[in-house]
């Protein structure tokens, strides 16, 4: 299945990862050939695509936000919840696993991939149906860092299982219950899969039940709750934090 990615830091990460089959760009003309643009092509060119100036109404039926530039490609190649598992053997470093339980808006999707692929994450794990997948709209959201991440889309219960059975993770849930322990009293620098639920409803019962603890952020203002894909993101940058606290310690 062929798919067009847009967008300028989509096309040039997809490029960069080499994860993907290409088989050709389309930039408008009169767009100026540097920066961006200028590394693209000079990608297009060490990968032999083939190069197209079109004019500017041809890539607005392909993307309202195309940036000028517009790849076609192969579909999104997603991994094995093992290709997660060995990449954290193979750094030598504890599991760090994103879950997210039906997330379905594609740009809490791209910024929860973009905030993983930056805290080096090793994979994230999204449910078969009822979510969002890796379309060309998470790709660009996640400004292509979905093209460096590991994505695994299988059942979001058994692959906790999974990885509390080889990588002996802590599975924390994201969840402003009463039942939640304050984020700051939780160990977050061992193996760990976090949890974060869907926008509306948060986790479902099944994903709950397989969380060894929730865990909830500090609200001081009016407002009840943070965005998913914000509280997510938080979080993952304090595993980041608890878990450089333990390197620098050994």
């Amino acid at each position: 299945m062929k798919e067009w990615i847009c967008g300028r830091n989509a096309v040039y990460e997809t490029l960069r990862a080499r994860r993907r089959q290409f088989f050709r760009l389309l930039i408008a003309s009169g767009v100026e050939e540097k920066g961006r643009i200028e590394e693209i092509l000079a990608l297009c060119a060490a990968r032999r695509v083939p190069v197209s100036r079109v004019p500017r109404p041809q890539l607005d039926s392909l993307s309202e936000s195309h940036q000028g530039v517009a790849l076609e490609c192969s579909g999104y190649p997603y991994a094995g919840l093992h290709d997660i598992l060995a990449l954290a053997r193979q750094r030598g470093e504890p599991l760090l696993a994103l879950g997210l339980d039906l997330i379905q808006n594609p740009q809490n999707l791209g910024t929860l991939l973009r905030s993983a692929e930056a805290v080096g994450a090793h994979g994230v794990v999204i449910p078969l149906a009822r979510a969002a997948g890796i379309t060309p709209a998470v790709v660009q959201a996640s400004s292509g860092a979905s093209e460096h991440l590991l994505v695994a889309q299988a059942n979001l219960a058994q692959a906790l299982e999974t990885f509390k059975e080889e990588a002996d993770a802590w599975v924390v849930g994201l969840e402003g219950s009463p039942e939640s322990e304050p984020y700051d009293r939780v160990r977050l620098d061992g193996a760990l899969v976090l949890v974060v639920g869907n926008e509306g409803e948060g986790m479902r019962p099944l994903v709950r039940r397989h969380c060894d603890v929730l865990v909830s952020l500090p609200m001081r203002g009016k407002i009840e709750s943070l965005n998913a894909a914000v509280a997510g993101s938080i979080m993952l940058y304090k595993a980041l934090e608890a878990r450089s606290r333990r390197e620098e310690a050994v």
